[in-house]
């Protein structure tokens, strides 16, 4: 190190520890240089994420990406603040968190790196959130044994993870007779809301013969309400071990939960957030709209009916 050479400083949030980094040096080098174990799994070449970094505060104070950063953060879809140490280096002063500081944290990262996935370490994404629940279910799920429950509602999911797969989207989690799914994150469509009307239009038209069967074995029609919303949702896997999903996590997602709910209140069956419609509007400009509270939100909100 030159004796020109400016130092900057680097405030460890985990560590509570404010250590020295020169500016020729990259983040990585400086941790380790202060004894801090700062996972590195492929030996700070920039070919894994595993040094990788939050920057709590000094963003403006990073340099950009180099090269070998750029292609690992557009792989995985790195939001600006996560970097990579190894490859990062400052122009002042910083903050950041290590993202990976154990084994099970290294088990985990070194697992999701190797599915190859833009979406393996958490990435935030505009997306299509869509809550889908069964009119008479309740009155369905009283009246017959837990076998038959289970066995119709993996025939109503069989059938309706076809449609939402076949329009671009994919099902995040379902809870009793509700589905959560999510469009857009593979970003085949320019129009993630208009795929989510087509698949809610279409599971509408497939119920139609589902009803058939339920009439014939149950006595008994399901109908379904839908909830539609565009925003900003946090977009990862959820590994335990036994379970593994893509999970979506936000605000946003218990927003698209409380306009579905809306359905019973306005008796209509498909509701749209403002976002979401303005995406829809071009090809849906007949609506029907309500002014309406939200359970848990502040303020008023406006839905939409498209007819």
């Amino acid at each position: 190190m030159q004796e020109n050479t400016l130092i900057h400083k680097i405030n460890l949030f985990k560590e509570k520890r404010l250590i020295d980094c020169p500016e020729d040096s990259s983040i990585l080098k400086a941790t380790l240089d202060s004894g801090i174990d700062h996972t590195h799994a492929c030996g700070g070449q920039g070919k894994c994420s595993t040094c990788r970094i939050s920057i709590r505060e000094g963003i403006e104070n990073c340099n950009p990406r180099n090269e070998a950063e750029q292609k690992i953060a557009d792989l995985l879809n790195f939001p600006p603040e996560i970097r990579l140490a190894c490859q990062s280096t400052i122009k002042g002063d910083i903050s950041i968190r290590r993202i990976v500081s154990d084994k099970l944290d290294m088990d985990i990262i070194t697992e999701e790196f190797s599915r190859d996935s833009g979406i393996a370490l958490g990435s935030q994404q505009e997306l299509t959130i869509v809550f889908t629940d069964i009119i008479n279910y309740t009155s369905f799920a009283e009246k017959f044994p837990p076998y038959d429950i289970v066995h119709v509602l993996n025939r109503y999911y069989r059938i309706m993870n076809t449609i939402i797969q076949e329009n671009n989207g994919i099902i995040s989690d379902v809870a009793g007779d509700g589905i959560l799914s999510v469009f857009g994150i593979d970003k085949k469509s320019s129009n993630s809301v208009l795929d989510a009307i087509n698949a809610i239009r279409i599971m509408n038209e497939k119920l139609e013969l589902f009803n058939v069967y339920l009439e014939k074995n149950f006595n008994t029609k399901f109908g379904i309400r839908a909830g539609v919303h565009y925003g900003n949702v946090i977009v990862g896997p959820f590994d335990t071990g036994a379970m593994k999903k893509i999970a979506v996590i936000g605000d946003n997602v218990n927003y698209a939960s409380r306009i579905e709910a809306a359905n019973k209140e306005f008796d209509t069956h498909l509701l749209l957030s403002e976002e979401a419609y303005q995406k829809a509007k071009k090809d849906y400009p007949s609506y029907n709209s309500f002014d309406t509270t939200l359970k848990g939100k502040s303020g008023k909100y406006t839905l939409y009916e498209i007819v």
